[in-house]
């Protein structure tokens, strides 16, 4: 059997999922040469890997882009294809074009994350026509499904739930280049890592931090990743000194080297569907907190990942915080939880397994 995957963001994702599913089937990977051809040597040699000139949004190009690509699908005759993020806009022209192979789409985010600037760059009719030319789609949890189901009208039996893979990329390029964690001391290092929109939460950690002024004093909080300035919440810090704000994009060696360095992960969103922040803290054996969004809970506390507080509640988001700090055995617990969860049950290999098997009923019902 051969799956064809098509995305055009969401490398990390990308390169742990098409990995995984390389394991059990063949898979051809079509992304751009932009995104992607620095990332090549991360992506397992068994994906058939075609870097293409994928044109953006708004340029020209795409109609002789859409004409290459439905060239490369006949070309290589796949039993499925499978667009990883339906955050997409041309290819809805070249769907019709690709019939009958079935198509499998995966839909990350039901709703559109508040403040997310970059999702919105899409006419919002852009992703919801790719839904509906797809037949079956995929959802990261059961909630999400309940409510893909409702929003798309689809058939339970045509919406298939597959976890996001762990993502251990970064883990694994700290160990080829031998990185070494921070020497322990006594402070207690707090990462939030990402994209920082309004939905994740920064004002909450910041409140939170600054309940924990005189409680915590050794405690440092990084924030680290593009998006809205964190500065803006400065007025409500209880100590800016404590804070190392890097609000800029994060190449993967600093990334490797923030989560061996951080002892907890927070996720303190106020709005979440899942969270490759989650995958990826898990990788490195992190605790985390998250809030009680999406499928987060549903991820954590089964696996013993972490703790799970109300969202937008700095309150508890500090009394978390505190008794992870002050907790050295709490946190090692979680912590080879995750490691285990993300090289066990949520591994790329198995999670690809569980994909494998999607395709084989997808192809099957058609």
């Amino acid at each position: 059997m051969k799956a064809l995957l098509l995305v055009s963001e969401l490398e990390d994702y990308t390169i742990s999922f098409a990995s995984g599913v390389a394991q059990h089937l063949d898979v051809v990977l079509a992304v751009p040469r932009r995104r992607y051809a620095h990332l090549a040597s991360s992506i397992d040699p068994a994906v058939d890997l075609h870097l293409l000139d994928w044109p953006r949004h708004r340029s020209v190009a795409n109609p002789w882009f859409l004409y290459q690509l439905t060239r490369l699908i006949r070309r290589e005759r796949p039993n499925l294809i499978h667009l990883l993020s339906n955050s997409t806009l041309w290819l809805n022209l070249a769907v019709p074009f690709w019939r009958p192979i079935p198509l499998l789409t995966t839909v990350h985010d039901v709703e559109i994350h508040p403040g997310d600037s970059d999702t919105r760059t899409l006419p919002g009719w852009a992703p919801e026509l790719m839904v509906k030319q797809s037949r079956h789609l995929v959802v990261h949890g059961e909630g999400l499904k309940r409510l893909a189901v409702d929003r798309y009208s689809k058939s339970p039996d045509c919406v298939h739930v597959l976890s996001h893979p762990s993502i251990l990329r970064y883990a694994e390029l700290a160990r080829r280049q031998k990185m070494a964690p921070r020497e322990a001391d006594a402070t207690i290092r707090v990462l939030l890592f990402g994209r920082i929109f309004a939905y994740k939460g920064l004002e909450h950690l910041v409140r939170a931090e600054a309940m924990l002024k005189d409680v915590l004093p050794n405690l440092r909080i990084t924030v680290a990743g593009r998006g809205d300035n964190p500065l803006i919440f400065q007025a409500l810090m209880g100590d800016a000194r404590r804070y190392d704000i890097r609000n800029r994009f994060i190449e993967d060696a600093e990334v490797a080297q923030l989560f061996l360095d951080t002892d907890i992960v927070v996720l303190p969103y106020t709005e979440a569907s899942q969270s490759g922040v989650l995958n990826l803290a898990a990788a490195f054996g992190k605790p985390v907190i998250v809030t009680d969004v999406g499928e987060l809970r549903d991820t954590v506390q089964p696996n013993g990942l972490g703790m799970v507080v109300a969202p937008g509640d700095a309150n508890e988001l500090a009394s978390a915080i505190r008794t992870l700090a002050d907790n050295s055995e709490l946190r090692n617990n979680f912590g080879a939880n995750a490691l285990e969860w993300a090289n066990g049950p949520n591994s790329p290999e198995r999670v690809g397994a569980r994909a494998a098997a999607v395709y084989r009923e997808v192809v099957g019902s058609c």
